[in-house]
């Protein structure tokens, strides 16, 4: 569960050429949930699956940079 865009349809290339000409937003759709709070609960954990990933990302950067300086 890393995708951040899960309440949203991806389009396809044509749909997207097509949303060029829809100037009343007819095509806009949006992925549905059973409820609220399932919605909510995916995307607040979507949130923090990603910021979780944020943060190993930058745990790791820091410690090769602690290596490179330590050698």
């Amino acid at each position: 569960m890393t995708r951040t865009d899960r309440l949203f349809a991806t389009p396809s290339f044509i749909e997207g050429m097509a949303r060029v000409l829809d100037l009343g937003a007819t095509l806009t759709q949006y992925n549905a949930s059973v409820t609220p709070k399932n919605a909510d609960f995916a995307a607040i954990s979507s949130d923090w699956v990603v910021t979780g990933n944020d943060i190993r990302s930058a745990m790791g950067q820091f410690t090769k940079e602690i290596d490179v300086e330590e050698k």
